[in-house]
């Protein structure tokens, strides 16, 4: 699917994937901590990452060698070639050590993926288990639309269908059951009256 549109993939899409930038924001990873972004597509959030936090180490995976060859060009191109390590693999079955010569991260980024990947909840569940001892995943992606107008709402769901896009209305239950299991502490908060929801798990937490 993403074979041509990445071509355009940032352009058309940064009106409309909202909470990106706030998310990455608000993550406070520690010096010379490592960061990783699952479905990192094209690899521009993870340059920002990068620009953002400049005594991080970036990982980014996708399953589309496609994105990885338009954000690999894009890394390259802002000169963060040494700081950012890329790899293709599975997001529910992925090796942290194989891929990237690492047990666990500090900060685990997905950012409007989970809508894009059918068995979603298990991107969580091996997300949450690659964490650091006092790591976090932090999520954002589209919401329940609770309190969207109804006519807005229909023309949203429909565009989205069209690019096969499945907001997870349960995502904030979910991730609390699997954050549950691994002794994590979850909270999930509803951006933009439903439009996207953004959530965290921290490790460690109180």
């Amino acid at each position: 699917m993403y074979r041509h549109q990445r071509h355009i993939y940032d352009a058309s899409r940064k009106f409309y994937l909202l909470g990106r930038d706030g998310m990455i924001a608000g993550l406070a990873p520690p010096q010379g901590g490592s960061i990783l972004e699952i479905g990192c597509g094209t690899g521009r959030n993870l340059i920002k990452l990068a620009q953002t936090y400049p005594g991080t180490i970036c990982h980014g995976l996708d399953v589309s060698e496609a994105m990885l060859a338009t954000a690999r060009s894009n890394v390259a191109r802002a000169g963060l070639s040494e700081r950012v390590t890329l790899a293709q693999a599975d997001a529910t079955q992925f090796d942290p050590q194989a891929l990237f010569g690492r047990s666990g991260f500090d900060r685990i980024v997905i950012s409007y993926a989970l809508s894009m990947i059918p068995p979603w909840q298990g991107v969580v569940a091996r997300a949450l288990q690659t964490l650091s001892p006092n790591g976090s995943l932090h999520i954002v992606d589209f919401g329940d639309q609770a309190g969207l107008p109804g006519p807005f709402k229909a023309v949203l769901n429909r565009w989205l269908t069209l690019f096969h896009v499945t907001p997870r209305r349960d995502l904030g239950e979910t991730l609390d059951a699997l954050a549950k299991a691994e002794g994590v502490r979850a909270r999930t908060m509803r951006l933009y009256r439903g439009y996207a929801v953004h959530a965290v798990a921290e490790r460690g937490a109180a």
